[in-house]
């Protein structure tokens, strides 16, 4: 799975990382990842052409929550708890171009469901990325919000 741009693996049940190759995705499933969960524009540069079709014919299932990279919406991130909800205990990546997106929002979730503290979720995001003014201010208000 390192092979998977910035994969990161954060427990047996959940990792998250940039935009897996076509390719890649037969390996994620044959890991046991269940859920695939994309923060990723569809039509993005780094976008694999159908890729909610990939995933599912690997018998996986998929998600997409377009998240706008220079805007990030507290509605994106409440869908996404939702789904992290929804598919708890199964084995999940969450991903999008580069795991900037991705980062986040797996870090505020652990934070939101007591896993991480907020230094710990930050130390999680930064070993991925240094977050711009943009990202930072999403998270620190998603902090605010959840605590």
């Amino acid at each position: 799975m390192s092979s998977v741009y910035n994969f990161s693996k954060v427990s047996d049940q959940l990792a998250c990382a940039g935009q897996p190759r076509e390719g890649q995705l037969a390996t994620i499933a044959a890991d046991g990842y269940k859920v695939v969960i994309n923060l990723g524009l569809p039509d993005g540069k780094y976008a694999l052409n159908n890729e909610a079709a990939s995933v599912r014919a690997l018998g996986m299932t998929y998600y997409n929550i377009p998240v706008v990279f220079d805007a990030p919406q507290m509605d994106e991130l409440t869908s996404f708890i939702s789904l992290m909800d929804k598919h708890t205990g199964e084995k999940t990546l969450v991903h999008c171009a580069a795991n900037y997106r991705a980062s986040c929002f797996t870090g505020l979730y652990l934070l939101k469901k007591g896993e991480f503290t907020t230094d710990e979720m930050q130390t999680f995001i930064e070993e991925v990325w240094q977050p711009d003014g943009i990202w930072q201010q999403f998270v620190d208000e998603a902090v605010v919000e959840m605590l």
